[in-house]
């Protein structure tokens, strides 16, 4: 179980707030005509400029501070030379070790220009992951356990006729980018049976889900981008947060409206 003093709470927290300005300026940095790898460049820059590393290099043949997701490709998204389009539905998954703790940290956004009118369903998938995301934060409390925070990310993303991608999860965050617990975003068995949350547990919650069928698949042969089988849209929106006596602590923000 993951319980950081107040040493390590300290960096999480600073470190946390540095990587949420980070991700605000790359999504707003994300506009039609940038390649993936413009997005790579700008994240190292700043994470060396913040004072940090990038935690996904710590990843064992991983060199990339992002990984970077367009349209049908869930995670693990290789930086490279594609360029952006309107309409693309873009995630942006980034993690910083700041004095010797990491973050983890993930959203997506339309990409397009100012004026451009985006597919009502679009919009509405999206709309429904950071849902999700609210409120699987707001579980995350002494009393509950990871069953509640699986619980409420299945009922909001299957309520809402979406699929969630079961073989991948959220996690533990700190000492090492993933860590246990992991956190699934369904229930299976009973909520009693999942492991209690304590005070001081650091965890990065994750809405990992697709607007069609689950089914994944390697998309390419890199070794590492992850698509939906059938090609339908998919989109992650993730934070790292502190478990306290009291109410959730998001250690990194969640961006505020960026520009398109």
């Amino acid at each position: 179980m993951n319980k950081p003093n107040e040493r390590k709470i300290a960096a999480m927290t600073e470190g946390g707030a540095k990587m949420g300005v980070i991700l605000q300026e790359l999504l707003a940095f994300s506009q039609p005509g940038v390649t993936l790898q413009q997005v790579e460049d700008l994240a190292m820059k700043r994470i060396l400029e913040a004072g940090g590393k990038a935690s996904f290099t710590t990843v064992e043949d991983y060199k990339w501070a992002t990984c970077l997701c367009v349209n049908d490709v869930i995670v693990h998204g290789i930086p490279n030379s594609r360029v952006l389009t309107e309409g693309d539905v873009f995630t942006i998954d980034v993690g910083m070790i700041y004095k010797g703790f990491h973050t983890d940290t993930a959203w997506s956004k339309i990409i397009c220009k100012k004026g451009f009118v985006a597919d009502p369903k679009t919009e509405r998938f999206l709309a429904v992951g950071k849902e999700a995301l609210r409120d699987a934060i707001a579980q995350a409390r002494v009393g509950n356990r990871i069953g509640h925070i699986s619980q409420t990310i299945q009922r909001i993303v299957e309520g809402a006729g979406y699929g969630i991608v079961k073989s991948l999860v959220g996690h533990g965050v700190g000492e090492e980018l993933h860590m246990p617990p992991q956190i699934p975003g369904y229930l299976k068995g009973k909520v009693t049976s999942t492991l209690p949350l304590a005070a001081g547990m650091t965890i990065a919650i994750e809405i990992i889900y697709t607007m069609g069928k689950p089914a994944v698949y390697y998309a390419n042969d890199d070794g590492w981008s992850i698509a939906t089988r059938d090609h339908s849209l998919s989109a992650v929106f993730e934070q790292t947060v502190l478990v306290t006596d009291g109410d959730p602590v998001a250690i990194t923000p969640a961006p505020e409206k960026y520009s398109p």
